[in-house]
């Protein structure tokens, strides 16, 4: 069988390449619209499990209090201040979680409050960071994505293991476009090699390209892993 070639196969060809940038990207959202919608329920099941039966338990404890028209006595009085303080520190860690305070001033000090959490669960972490205060153009909904971008990559990249880990996070100074870029140094080439190739990086670096039309690329040396970011 005889095939004709020419400007049929040339675009046949763009129209695969297309198609297959299409189903790469969509592939790439549905991930991350599957781990944001993880995040909401797990964030949904805290309210019901801890903050609601917090706010029941002092509401009925006040109640009994009334209706038992108890003389109420100091000890009591400085445990429900404990416990009015306590939910009220649940409900700015969740509102932190949802939504830093930082982020509608700087994206650094946003960034800066995600590192501090991650080291809450990772003792053995430490980092550096090295960018500017403010950043041109910012917006609350934009660092907001870009605050979430980084968010995956650090649950992707960071191992839950108890040996020295070392972030450095910096940004090369120049006024357009604007970067950021994270390396991450591991204790051995295998923890290197298995953290820097799983699947999940390239779906976020589909995601980031398509969501806020920047550049994402990766970089590996030795017993670092970079990731570049550029919008």
């Amino acid at each position: 069988m005889i095939y004709a070639t020419g400007d049929g196969d040339h675009q046949f060809s763009q129209r695969i390449q297309g198609d297959a940038e299409f189903i790469r990207f969509r592939q790439a959202l549905q991930w991350w619209s599957y781990r944001q919608s993880r995040k909401l329920f797990w964030e949904a099941e805290k309210i019901r499990d801890t903050l609601l039966q917090e706010s029941f338990t002092i509401r009925r404890g006040l109640d009994l209090l009334v209706k038992n028209n108890l003389t109420v006595q100091l000890s009591e009085i400085h445990t429900y201040l404990k416990k009015i303080d306590d939910f009220h520190q649940s409900l700015v860690n969740l509102s932190d979680r949802l939504c830093p305070t930082p982020i509608q001033h700087s994206l650094t000090l946003s960034i800066e409050c995600l590192l501090e959490t991650l080291l809450e669960s990772s003792p053995y972490l430490y980092y550096q960071i090295d960018v500017p205060l403010s950043w041109q153009n910012e917006s609350t909904e934009h660092n907001l994505l870009i605050l979430r971008i980084l968010e995956e990559l650090f649950i992707i990249i960071i191992p839950e293991i108890i040996r020295p880990i070392s972030i450095y996070i910096t940004s090369i100074r120049q006024a357009n476009p604007e970067n950021l870029v994270i390396e991450i140094t591991y204790p051995d080439i295998s923890t290197l090699v298995f953290h820097s190739s799983l699947p999940e990086l390239i779906y976020l670096q589909d995601s980031f390209q398509f969501l806020l039309a920047g550049k994402c690329n990766f970089y590996r040396n030795s017993l670092s892993f970079s990731c570049g970011f550029s919008w």
